[in-house]
């Protein structure tokens, strides 16, 4: 789903992954699972919740980055 083309729900989850990531973009993995809007948002909620906490008010144990890199790497 392109991002110009997302309505309802999947804009505004598209809106907070960007938001939450500090970037101007939605990335295709996010654009491939907006397909199904259900799917989208339980994976972006959970992942958010992992990946981002400082985005719950809490404090990580590892900073933003090196999160990012253990998950491309793994």
């Amino acid at each position: 789903l392109e991002e110009a083309a997302a309505t309802g729900k999947v804009a505004e989850i598209f809106a907070d992954i960007k938001r939450t990531k500090n970037i101007d973009f939605v990335p295709a993995f996010w654009r491939t699972l907006a397909v199904h809007p259900l799917e989208l948002e339980l994976v972006w909620t959970t992942l958010k919740r992992l990946m981002h906490p400082e985005a719950e008010g809490r404090t990580g144990l590892l900073d933003a980055r090196t999160r990012e890199i253990i998950a491309v790497a793994v």
